[in-house]
């Protein structure tokens, strides 16, 4: 059997305790990359077929065993054609029968673009999700199975109804699932109890602490855990828990923010932010750690940092999973001269402007090796129990670390 995970990127065995005979595989993986993910997709494809290259040097007859188990290239092409209207419709280029299928689709690339009546449009996240169910579409009853991957789950910041409003994430999920798919993979759901809507469907939303943790290190080899001169906080309550794993797998203090309110007023949807106060201990002359899932305009972030430096704390970095920084990179390039801001840390997992990838205060991490291994276990019908919880992982880089 194959095991499903590792506790080093480089070093993870085969085969496990308990023989070499091969897991079955659901059938022949085929990758679909939709408009806005080809980059992406494409470094998934070249980790998978090392991976299974390696299979192979071990057993060589697998491919025998298995037909299109080893391949130089897994992912299907698909045409998302645009009419001139603005309608559309999904062609699939290559056969998808029997294929076990993982669809990725970045709902958040805005770089894609078609033309309507003559005039150049920007892709929005609803139009990256109707190609996705008209390429559902255009494989069901065809393809052996059928799973999402979409790395920042559309419409997850409308997740939970407060008003008289719509409850759009929830929507989506019944839909998929309506359209006969059998699995969705996310990173860092803003809020995973979105996974109520479909209870007895595939859910999973995958943590990157790891790969950030593995990063923040890496690029950063002077900071300093043991002598308690870092702290990790949380920019608002909703993402407490979030910021408490980093704390507790880094062993050192946690701080949270909370967001004091003028519920007296509705400014584009919602109540403006009147003050973040802070809830912890000292920060003065420590290392800050600022966690959450996503940063979006950014202001909260930035005024946070503010506020840290106001309270004389060290050096400050900005841990997300996505960055989309929807207002610019303006201010994040004055804060970064100012000294309120040392580096960001976000994943590869969604589309990053090339101004952003240059920018002398961004690390871009890259979670494409992961996704490779996420869909090799899935593939296999294998427990993604230990790939999803990188607790080994993370405590083994801080043994190595430690030493």
């Amino acid at each position: 059997m194959f095991q499903t995970m590792s506790c080093d990127d480089k070093n993870y065995n085969i085969y496990n305790q308990y023989g070499n005979n091969l897991m079955s595989p659901v059938g022949p993986i085929g990758i679909i990359p939709l408009i806005g993910s080809a980059e992406f997709s494409s470094k998934v494809n070249s980790f998978l077929v090392q991976r299974r290259t390696e299979y192979m040097e071990l057993r060589p007859e697998v491919n025998e065993i298995y037909p299109g188990f080893m391949r130089q290239d897994y992912r299907i092409q698909v045409s998302n054609v645009r009419f001139s209207s603005g309608e559309g419709k999904a062609v699939i280029n290559n056969t998808v029968r029997g294929h076990d299928i993982f669809i990725i689709s970045d709902v958040m690339n805005y770089s894609c673009t078609y033309k309507m009546h003559g005039l150049i449009n920007h892709m929005s996240p609803d139009d990256h999700y109707q190609d996705l169910k008209r390429v559902i579409l255009a494989i069901s009853g065809k393809a052996r199975r059928i799973n999402v991957i979409m790395p920042f789950l559309y419409e997850s910041r409308q997740h939970k109804r407060n008003a008289r409003e719509s409850l759009d994430c929830a929507h989506m999920l019944e839909e998929l699932y309506s359209l006969g798919i059998n699995n969705v993979i996310t990173f860092d759901a803003h809020d995973d109890r979105v996974a109520n809507a479909v209870p007895t469907s595939g859910f999973e939303s995958i943590p990157s602490a790891y790969q950030i943790i593995k990063a923040l290190f890496k690029t950063t080899p002077d900071l300093n855990v043991k002598d308690g001169k870092l702290m990790v906080v949380s920019p608002d309550e909703g993402g407490i828990s979030r910021a408490m794993y980093y704390a507790s797998m880094l062993g050192v203090p946690l701080g949270t923010f909370y967001k004091r309110r003028d519920y007296t007023k509705v400014i584009d949807g919602r109540n403006p932010i009147m003050a973040h106060e802070f809830l912890g201990d000292t920060v003065e002359g420590m290392d800050i750690i600022v966690v959450d899932d996503m940063i979006s305009s950014g202001d909260s972030i930035l005024d946070i940092a503010r506020e840290l430096k106001g309270r004389k704390a060290n050096r400050i970095f900005c841990a997300t999973t996505f960055g989309l920084f929807t207002e610019g990179l303006d201010q994040f390039n004055k804060a970064y001269e100012q000294g309120l801001i040392s580096r960001v840390f976000a994943c590869n997992l969604i589309y990053r402007r090339p101004e952003l990838l240059e920018a002398s205060w961004f690390v871009d991490v890259d979670a494409s090796k992961f996704v490779a291994l996420l869909i090799d276990a899935i593939n296999h019908d294998a427990s993604l129990s230990t790939l999803m919880d990188p607790t080994v992982k993370i405590r083994s880089l801080l043994e190595k670390i430690n030493k």
